[in-house]
């Protein structure tokens, strides 16, 4: 029953993001042809992240309270609506009022998709678990541009937003009617929310863990905004090279998932949280000295490399506090949240260090900011494992076992 659970969740949520990546590279053309400014597509962006950031907190302590299946399928017909709604758009700000509307929606399924794997993980498999909802995570982000394009070229833009929700009413209905009704609620996780939070406020581990999930985040826009722009300088330099760097990136992210999931089981995650954000902070600090599509290939798979050590062993840790103290649900809705910040506070970082210093320095003060908030972090959750804060629920390996 319980593997049932898991694979339906991870099939959903492959399915419902593989349906939001399609429309990645036609939203703002959609919104330009509407008459949007740069500040436009900036708002349409921003509201997504607004009610999905500020949402996932709440969705998460109530699925701990209520059960999570109702929030999944809730997220999932959300999503279906938001794809047939989008074409029908009349002005930048019906856009506006949809993007904010998916927000809503986002903040019930990958939260608690990544809350169902927390509690299905048994003690020491953490990594593993997490491992494999980051898999559907990334598989569907990454492809989904690339098949987007295809449609948009084939059969237009509206095309696109048609399959987005056929393609999340058809997770709607996998998790009708494959998801027992009966699903796992954490019995002994009864608190309410904002208690909950004092709490994690107080916990050294717990905010190290958060501080570490804010500051890895930093670089996504701009390694992802910002790329397109570098390689268009390049002399012969094509949309389809832009899209291969990106996708190699996220194609080995997803490859190395698992694997590196059950090493985070079993070896030092503090000392791979360190290793895993210094490849990430070399990639960032290398990328635009990059002149050659060869060379910024390479460098982003080393960025991958770097993502694919950190995001289980980050997933760990938040699946080990949610069963020993918050509620999964809760911890990681709040956890969530800290990556919905990060991106927001590196998009402003690295804007604001563009427009004063230059497109190359602002990579260079955003792979510097993620190695100091990094080390910041890793002396956190040391200092409360130290103290004891850390309720083990086996031997800790040193540094593998």
């Amino acid at each position: 029953m319980l593997n049932r659970i898991l694979v339906t969740v991870v099939l959903s949520v492959f399915i419902a993001l593989l349906g939001v990546g399609i429309i990645i590279p036609v939203l703002p053309v959609l919104a330009t042809s509407l008459g949007a400014s740069g500040f436009a597509l900036g708002l349409i962006t921003a509201a997504f992240s607004l009610s999905r950031g500020l949402l996932q907190p709440v969705v998460g302590n109530l699925s701990d309270r209520w059960g999570r299946k109702g929030f999944l399928v809730g997220g999932l017909f959300i999503y279906g609506l938001v794809g047939l709604l989008i074409p029908h758009a009349g002005s930048v700000g019906h856009l506006v009022m949809i993007r904010l509307f998916q927000g809503v929606g986002a903040a019930m399924i990958v939260p608690v998709a990544m809350a169902y794997a927390s509690f299905l993980a048994p003690p020491g498999q953490e990594g593993r678990y997490m491992g494999v909802i980051n898999i559907a995570i990334f598989c569907g982000i990454g492809c989904g541009p690339i098949a987007g394009g295809i449609v948009s070229d084939m059969w237009g833009l509206a095309s696109v937003f048609h399959i987005m929700a056929g393609l999340c009413f058809f997770s709607f209905l996998l998790v009708m009617v494959n998801m027992p009704s009966v699903c796992p609620i954490d019995q002994r996780q009864q608190v309410g929310l904002w208690v909950n939070i004092r709490l994690m406020l107080n916990r050294r581990r717990t905010m190290g863990i958060f501080i570490a999930r804010f500051g890895t985040v930093l670089m996504m826009v701009p390694t992802m905004a910002f790329l397109p722009v570098m390689m268009a300088q390049w002399p012969d330099s094509t949309g389809f090279q832009t899209g291969l760097v990106i996708a190699g990136r996220t194609l080995v992210n997803a490859l190395l998932q698992y694997p590196f999931g059950w090493v985070a089981d079993r070896c030092d995650k503090v000392l791979l949280l360190l290793i895993g954000c210094g490849c990430m902070s070399i990639a960032v600090f290398l990328i635009p000295t990059m002149t050659t599509f060869p060379t910024m290939v390479g460098i982003y798979l080393f960025l991958g490399l770097g993502e694919a050590v950190l995001w289980p062993v980050l997933g760990a840790y938040a699946a080990e506090e949610g069963r020993t103290h918050f509620g999964h649900g809760t911890m990681m809705g709040v956890f969530n949240l800290a990556m919905s910040a990060g991106v927001f506070t590196g998009a402003l970082l690295a804007g604001m260090s563009m427009d004063s210093l230059g497109m190359r320095q602002a990579f260079f003060v955003t792979a510097g900011a993620i190695m100091l908030l990094t080390v910041m972090a890793a002396i956190l959750i040391r200092s409360g494992e130290a103290a004891g804060e850390a309720e083990e629920q086996r031997p800790p390996s040193s540094p593998c076992g």
